[in-house]
């Protein structure tokens, strides 16, 4: 079919957006200073090298503005024009544009190896277990309360607080720290989220096993908890042009993508719905 007027017209709107998003050659990432296994000011983090995939896809100079609370992060850097992605938001968060899903993933129960491993929160050895290492405010608090057993670990939570600012009273706990109370034997199981918890299963000097929880679990009130979610990266709202190149590299780059979350650890779920998705 021949192009027409309108159809150039459109092409060198799309062409004049793609390079005005990103005039200077670089290509600003909203990164956390401090949060590894995600990312950190030495690079070392896997978004620090998914952030660096992108870039090369691009051609484009990564640089970092980083932050250190999660709880403000897009409203304090995202938001403000200091940078131009987020890697590894929630897919769907309404506070920004977010493209297409590049993995899928979910809590998980971590327990030792020559023990008794752990498939949902029906288990009775979560009953029986002495110490249940967590986050405070994630999944794995309200099914703990929803099967008895938050109050008995309150204080044992307490003792894991690795962090707290004095800016803002923003507690944080340490993913390889929780991970290695159960490789010491200290606690029998940790609930946490899987690709924060990979990086140091795999690296465990004492063999762990990593099970994924079932998506089916329910408050008493019969309230759905969510435990496997998608991750996307995200742009300000308005900014399509960044947000289709964005789009572009996550289908092209899918394989690449894969081999770095599965050489960090993580458990990937619904791999094929990712794909197909990734390819529309």
């Amino acid at each position: 079919m021949p192009l027409t007027k309108k159809h150039l017209l459109a092409l060198v709107c799309l062409g004049l957006s793609l390079s005005t998003a990103n005039a200077d050659g670089s290509l600003k990432i909203c990164a956390a200073e401090d949060e590894m296994p995600y990312s950190n000011s030495k690079g070392e983090g896997f978004e620090n090298k998914l952030a660096q995939l992108v870039g090369q896809a691009l051609n484009k100079k990564v640089e970092y503005v980083y932050w250190t609370d999660p709880r403000y992060y897009l409203r304090d850097t995202l938001d403000k024009g200091l940078c131009d992605v987020a890697i590894g938001v929630d897919t769907g968060d309404p506070r920004v544009s977010t493209s297409v899903a590049y993995y899928r993933s979910g809590y998980v129960f971590i327990t030792r190896q020559d023990g008794q491993a752990i498939n949902s929160w029906d288990s009775e050895a979560l009953q029986k277990a002495r110490r249940i290492a967590f986050v405070p405010g994630s999944p794995a608090e309200v099914m703990l309360r929803a099967i008895g057993r938050y109050n008995d670990m309150f204080n044992y939570s307490q003792e894991l607080i690795g962090y707290k600012s004095k800016r803002n009273q923003y507690v944080k706990y340490d993913t390889a720290k929780l991970v290695s109370e159960v490789a010491s034997g200290h606690a029998e199981v940790a609930a946490l989220w899987g690709p924060a918890a990979g990086r140091y299963v795999k690296a465990s000097g004492t063999p762990l096993t990593m099970t994924v929880i079932p998506d089916t679990n329910h408050r008493a009130d019969g309230e759905k908890v969510g435990h496997h979610y998608s991750t996307s990266m995200a742009v300000r709202k308005g900014n399509e042009a960044l947000l289709a190149q964005l789009n572009h590299v996550i289908k092209a780059k899918q394989p690449e993508i894969r081999q770095l979350l599965e050489a960090e650890g993580i458990p990937l779920l619904d791999a094929e719905q990712v794909a197909v998705a990734a390819t529309h």
